[in-house]
């Protein structure tokens, strides 16, 4: 059982609304449900994203949207033969794409802008995958302008196997809710 602001079933914050509080899993990890404000996080604080599994449409109508169309996202079967990667692999822009597309909606009362990130494609991500993002924050601080603070995480992307495949670190532009 852990201690401090993570003990018990429920996050305990100070500044939270009581409607907006929101749950510990098994993993001592917060679940993005309502989402969290600049003033709920600390450095340290860790949450993670709900799960979705990564199709073959999803694969083929990535690599049309974006004419990913090399032979390693294209070619399936017996002609993957010669080729580094055997499966269906697909592109690490799916991956942190989807990674994005299953954290922001938890942001959507607080978030105001995404500032930039890096990223490094850990290992492959292939079609049958269901992954998930965790999440720890690494830097917190306000800004000069009041209502507004800035929050730097460290994204990890997770397949079904426990395996990292894809790491980021986004800057976001956040709201207090304590000065909104």
């Amino acid at each position: 059982m852990a201690s401090g602001p993570c003990s018990g079933n429920a996050l305990e914050f100070p500044n939270v609304i009581p409607e907006l509080k929101m749950q510990i899993n098994e993993h001592n990890m917060l679940t993005l449900d309502s989402g969290p404000w600049w003033d709920d996080l600390t450095v340290g604080t860790r949450f993670r994203t709900r799960r979705r599994t990564v199709t073959e449409t999803d694969l083929v109508q990535f690599a049309n949207l974006t004419w990913l169309n090399e032979e390693l996202f294209s070619v399936a079967g017996e002609g993957r033969a010669g080729m580094a990667i055997q499966g269906r692999v697909v592109p690490g822009a799916l991956v942190y794409s989807y990674a994005e597309g299953l954290l922001v909606p938890s942001m959507q009362a607080s978030g105001l802008a995404f500032l930039g990130t890096s990223l490094d494609v850990k290992g492959p991500t292939f079609v049958g995958d269901t992954i998930h993002v965790e999440c720890e924050v690494v830097e917190q601080r306000r800004t000069s302008k009041p209502g507004r603070g800035l929050v730097r995480t460290r994204n990890a992307v997770v397949n079904h196997r426990g395996e990292t495949v894809l790491v980021y670190d986004p800057l976001r532009l956040m709201r207090i809710r304590a000065e909104s």
